[in-house]
């Protein structure tokens, strides 16, 4: 994997203000990391930064990132670590990088790519399940791959590939279970959806309802009489006195 070249500047300011008056300025707020090192706060270009996500995919890009007016003399290996983006606009809001050493294998997530369409999805009436869709692997920062290519035109109805399928170069070790499925070509079984069955409690319910009097029904219960008022059924009788 080719280096791609991008200077970032010292940031100076903290905080939310700081970040909103560089997003202002066409700038984006980052942070490289390095082990065993106090991490550095820069601000890249936005213009930039996102050019070079969208030419490279946006994963596993291998950066050489030039700090202007920092002491170090030669420019930083990095590659991206996490990128934030505005939920509606979409917008660049941070990134972190991380340093690495490009002597040093380091572990990646790479995507998984289908190439071609299966004879079993054409001929059989198949449709083609991706199980997988990232890989481990561990390799020279150099040798990354933009993507793990795995042809699958010749697969028939009911036929797999596997991570033990892999066959990738000597400079690549797959970190993953050898038994793990990433293709499958199934055969497509159409539902059938069923008409709704009526509940029994409906029906009972139903039931009640015509056998209740044209009337409206029962009978509401009789009301309490209003508080205050004296119900005349309920006044006592007391005999006459004698």
């Amino acid at each position: 994997m080719d280096q791609i070249h991008l200077k970032a500047t010292i940031r100076e300011g903290k905080g939310k203000e700081a970040a909103k008056k560089l997003r202002r300025a066409g700038q984006v707020p980052a942070v490289v990391y390095h082990r065993g090192e106090k991490p550095v706060s820069v601000a890249v270009v936005d213009k930039e930064i996102s050019k070079i996500l969208h030419a490279a995919g946006g994963e596993n890009i291998l950066i050489s990132l030039t700090i202007e007016k920092e002491k170090k003399t030669r420019p930083r290996a990095v590659i991206i670590k996490e990128i934030q983006h505005d939920p509606v606009k979409r917008d660049i809001l941070h990134v972190d990088f991380n340093e690495i050493s490009l002597t040093e294998k380091i572990t990646v997530e790479v995507e998984v790519v289908a190439q071609g369409e299966p004879v079993g999805v054409k001929q059989e009436g198949g449709i083609l399940e991706h199980s997988l869709r990232e890989l481990k692997i561990q390799c020279l920062p150099t040798d990354i791959p933009k993507s793990i290519d795995v042809e699958v035109s010749a697969l028939k109805l009911n036929d797999s590939v596997h991570v033990r399928d892999l066959k990738l170069s000597e400079k690549i070790k797959i970190l993953n279970d050898p038994d793990t499925l990433l293709f499958q070509v199934k055969f497509h079984e159409e539902k059938v959806e069923e008409a709704p069955v009526e509940s029994p409690e409906l029906e009972v319910i139903r039931e009640k309802k015509e056998e209740e009097t044209p009337g409206g029904g029962e009978k509401a219960a009789e009301k309490p009489a209003a508080a205050g008022k004296e119900d005349p059924k309920a006044k006592e009788i007391k005999p006459d006195k004698k």
